[in-house]
C-alpha cells in the first residue's frame, strides 16, 4: 500500500465514473470513511490504495487513478467487507463491477485472467484437460459406482466442479463422497464429461457476461436427464448455482444442497453409520458457503456427530471467519498474496492446538494445505468428505474386528491403521 498525495488541480474528473460502474452509487456515496472495509480485507496491505481510499476515488471522479490501481484485482470476494458495511454498501459487488469495467474496456487485465477466459472458453474447465475426462479421479476407486455418468432419473445429481474434477490434490474430495452415498444408498449420478465450468471464476474475474452460455448449458443437460436435486461439494459451484444462475435461467423445479447439507440430512435420518475419529479438529468456513452462501450450521453438526471428535473453533470462525485467500481468482494474478493470507489463517488453527482442519471446499483445501506445506506445519488439511468417510470406514474395521473377537485395543491394530490415526 502507496502513500500518495494526488493534485486534484491535475487530475482528469470524470464525475459521472462512479454512475457508470457502481451497482448502487447512491449508497456508495454515503461512505463515512470508517474504514471497516479496509480493517476487514484480507488482502489490504498489499493493495496500493485500500478499499476505503477506493471508493473515495470514485467518488471524485477519479477514473484513471481508479482503473490504474491494482486494488480490485486483489479482492478474493470473500464479501467481509459488505457483511460488516454500517452503510450496507455491496462493496465485493462493486469491486467485481470494476475488474468488469477494466475487462471490456481492456484496461491492464492481468494476463492470467485472460488466459483463464480463452481455457474456459475453449475446454468448459479451467485446467485446460479435455473435458471428456471429468471422471479421472473416478479411476482410482475401488469400484466404479453403478449409474455415475448421465444416468436418468437418478435422485441427485453431483455436479463435481473442475477443481475436484481436475486437480489430483483433491481427488480425494469427490471419491470419498461418492462412496459415502453409495453406502447411504442414494440413487446419484453426474454430468460426466457433459459438466461445464459453472462459471464462477469467469464471474470473479470481471467476466459475468460469460456465464449465461454455461448457466443454459448445465440446466438444459440436468433437465434433459429428469433430475431435480443437485448437490455440491464446491461452494463456489454451489454459490454460482443459487446465487448467480437464477439471474440467468429459469431454476423454480430444482433444489440445490452443498454436501455438508446433505450428509446432515442422512445422519439425520439415520443413513450413516458413523465411527470414532479420535481427533481434536477446527473447522474453516468457506466464504462462498459461509459468510456468502449462509450455510453454517450444517458442517458443524456432522463434525458433532463423529463419535470421539472435539471440534474447537478458531478466534474468527462463522459469519466473522478469515478467508483462505483462495478466492476471487487472485492466486491466478498474484499468488504471493494468497499465500499470505492462507499463512495467516493457518496460524490462527494452529492457535487451537487441533490435528487436523477441516474445511468444506476443494480450492481452501488446496489453499491451506499448500500454507502447511510451505510452513512445514505439522496439520493435517482434511475436507468434510473425507474425514466423514474415514468415519464411516473406522465404523465398518471396528464390526468386522468385533465380528472376528479381535480387540479394539490400538495396540492390537495393524501399523498401517494406526500411523493413518495419527495424522
Amino acid at each position: 500500500m502507496t502513500s500518495e498525495t494526488l493534485d486534484l488541480t491535475r487530475e482528469l474528473v470524470d464525475e459521472a465514473f462512479a454512475e457508470r460502474v457502481a451497482p448502487d452509487p447512491e449508497l456508495l456515496r454515503t461512505c463515512m470513511g470508517c474504514g471497516t472495509c479496509s480493517a476487514s480485507c484480507p488482502t489490504g496491505t498489499a493493495m496500493d490504495y485500500t478499499p476505503r481510499q477506493l471508493w473515495r476515488l470514485m467518488d471524485l471522479g477519479l477514473k484513471d487513478e481508479v482503473v490504474r490501481s491494482r486494488t480490485f484485482w486483489l479482492c478474493v470476494t470473500c464479501n467481509a467487507c459488505t457483511v460488516r458495511c454500517p452503510r450496507g454498501i455491496p462493496l465485493m459487488e462493486t469491486m467485481l463491477a470494476l475488474k468488469s469495467y477494466a475487462v471490456q474496456e481492456g484496461l491492464q487485465v492481468p494476463e492470467g485472467l485472460l488466459r483463464l477466459r480463452d481455457t474456459v472458453t475453449a475446454n468448459h474447465n479451467i485446467s485446460g484437460d479435455p473435458n471428456e475426462t471429468r471422471l479421472i479421479w473416478s479411476e482410482n476407486l475401488p469400484r466404479i459406482p453403478e449409474g455415475i455418468e448421465a444416468k436418468r432419473g437418478a435422485e441427485v445429481l453431483y455436479f463435481v466442479g473442475c477443481v475436484g474434477a481436475f486437480y489430483p490434490r483433491v481427488y480425494s474430495i469427490p471419491q470419498s463422497f461418492v462412496q459415502i452415498l453409495e453406502r447411504a444408498g442414494v440413487d446419484f449420478t453426474t454430468l460426466g464429461g457433459e459438466e461445464w465450468c459453472c462459471g464462477y471464476p469467469l464471474y470473479a474475474a470481471g467476466m459475468a457476461d460469460r456465464v449465461a452460455e454455461m448457466a443454459r448449458h448445465n440446466v438444459e443437460r440436468i433437465r434433459e436427464m429428469g433430475i431435480k436435486r443437485v448437490v455440491f461439494t464446491c461452494p463456489s459451484c454451489y454459490y454460482a448455482w443459487t446465487h448467480l444462475y437464477p439471474n440467468l435461467v429459469v431454476l423454480d423445479d430444482l433444489q440445490f444442497l452443498h454436501a455438508t447439507e446433505l450428509m446432515a440430512g442422512l445422519i439425520e435420518g439415520q443413513r450413516l453409520g458413523l465411527g470414532p475419529v479420535e481427533r481434536v479438529v477446527t473447522y474453516h468456513d468457506p466464504c462462498d458457503l459461509g459468510r456468502k452462501g449462509g450455510v453454517f450450521d450444517a458442517p458443524r453438526f456432522v463434525l458433532e456427530s463423529i463419535p470421539g471428535l472435539e471440534l474447537r473453533e478458531m478466534a474468527n470462525y462463522g459469519e466473522n471467519a478469515l478467508c483462505c485467500g483462495g478466492g476471487g481468482d487472485v492466486e491466478i494474478a498474484e499468488a504471493e498474496v494468497t499465500g499470505a493470507v492462507a499463512a495467516r489463517r493457518l496460524a490462527q488453527a494452529q492457535g487451537t492446538g487441533a490435528g487436523i482442519l477441516v474445511s468444506a471446499c476443494q480450492q481452501c483445501k488446496r489453499t491451506l494445505a499448500e500454507a502447511a506445506r510451505k510452513a512445514r506445519v505439522r496439520m493435517r488439511v482434511m475436507d468434510l468428505t473425507e474425514l466423514v468417510w474415514r468415519s464411516m470406514q473406522n465404523l465398518e474395521i471396528a464390526n468386522a474386528r468385533r465380528g472376528f473377537g479381535i480387540s479394539n485395543n490400538s495396540q492390537d491394530r495393524p501399523a498401517s491403521v494406526r500411523e493413518d490415526e495419527g495424522r
